[in-house]
């Protein structure tokens, strides 16, 4: 046991490492939303008459509201986009909080989170099955063409939380959209809790929050991919998962 718990403490090490030296606080109305690498305060350098840059912090340069603050950072983005800086604009808003998502103070293109270093929230769902065989999990093969982690294994059901969307909405569209689940089974859905996170990355930190489920599915079940982002399901002995996880870095 303690040979496989030091195996498994080494995913969480490595998503909980970062150098507070190496960034710069991002300030939205007096408060801290985000963190910048040195190479994104440069970048932010070319809109004066947005941003305050000073040694300790780089701030929006006025308490322009909700809405002025969205067209800022997409005309920011926009543009670093085309410049290669960013190198995605992915058409998908996460809120940019201080504290909750229930209180955004702008919101920012997903493609540029990791840039700006705003606390992003998803959802993941374990989908089981009780066998004759023992206990057994559908573990999802991610598509070839995936920007972050192509090819590795994943949850049954993965996904992003944006702004615009409930949790309640947004697990059932990614259910639906990943695994093909009809919404009497989403609605066996058990939330198990959360997982935080803080890791520092080549563009900038991820501070990620997920939600967690779990979900027993019938033996005949068979999840069927509907978006392209899963090459396969594989279903797995627990044992046979603890073992991947534990050995290799085959998950995502």
């Amino acid at each position: 046991m303690p040979n496989t718990q030091h195996a498994l403490l080494r995913h969480v090490q490595k998503l909980n490492n970062w150098n507070p030296e190496h960034f710069t606080p991002f300030i939205i109305s007096g408060r801290k939303v985000g963190q910048l690498k040195p190479f994104m305060v440069e970048q932010l350098q070319r809109w004066p008459r947005f941003f305050n840059i000073a040694a300790d912090r780089v701030e929006l340069a006025e308490d322009l509201g909700f809405h002025e603050h969205n067209r800022v950072l997409e005309e920011v983005v926009r543009e670093l986009v085309s410049r290669g800086v960013i190198a995605h604009y992915l058409e998908e808003t996460y809120p940019v909080i201080a504290n909750t998502r229930r209180q955004p103070l702008a919101l920012l293109d997903r493609g540029a989170a990791g840039y700006f270093g705003i606390r992003t929230f998803g959802q993941h769902l374990n989908g089981y099955v009780k066998s004759a065989d023992g206990l057994k999990l559908w573990v999802a093969r991610r598509a070839p063409d995936r920007i972050h982690f192509p090819n590795h294994l994943d949850n049954m059901v993965a996904g992003g939380l944006p702004q615009n969307l409930s949790l309640k909405t947004n697990l059932r569209k990614e259910c639906h959209e990943e695994a093909g689940l009809p919404d009497a089974l989403i609605a066996q859905a058990i939330p198990v809790g959360a997982v935080s996170y803080c890791c520092e990355t080549e563009i900038g930190i991820k501070p990620d929050t997920l939600f967690c489920y779990d979900l027993e599915l019938p033996s005949g079940f068979e999840p069927r991919n509907t978006d392209g982002e899963v090459a396969e399901f594989m279903l797995l002995d627990v044992n046979e998962v603890l073992r991947c996880v534990r050995d290799t870095d085959a998950f995502k």
